[in-house]
């Protein structure tokens, strides 16, 4: 059955990429192997807590001058991903203390709570606790 296995984010940098991903949201650092002739490494992250099953984000570097012009600005301004959390209140909370940019506060919607962050190049995130 078709499924996603990977989702790319542009970066600029693998390893403040992954100090951002890994070490200020907790992200499990799956993969993070050079492959000579690309000239690139293959980092992939997965978010806490999520099986080895779960859609990976592969961290590419902008190798082109193209490329680097979406790096922050993958949806064009719009929230680009959804982190799902089980405690909203917990996360929100590591997430502050290890310095992350809040964009909008938490509020109760219809479909559960949720936040809006910015990663380490502008990307905007939702953190989201679904209900039921």
């Amino acid at each position: 059955m078709p499924h996603l296995a990977h989702i790319a984010l542009v970066v600029r940098d693998y390893d403040d990429a992954i100090a951002f991903y890994v070490g200020k949201l907790g992200f499990t650092l799956v993969a993070d192997e050079y492959q000579a002739e690309q000239n690139k490494r293959w980092v992939l992250i997965r978010p806490p807590g999520a099986t080895d099953e779960a859609t990976t984000i592969l961290l590419a570097r902008a190798s082109k001058p193209e490329q680097e012009a979406f790096i922050g600005n993958q949806a064009g301004g719009r929230v680009f991903l959804f982190l799902a959390t089980d405690d909203f209140e917990r996360d929100h909370a590591a997430f502050t203390a290890a310095g992350v940019e809040w964009i909008r506060p938490p509020a109760v919607q219809p479909y559960g709570k949720v936040a809006v962050f910015a990663d380490l190049y502008g990307n905007l995130w939702d953190l989201v606790q679904f209900n039921g």
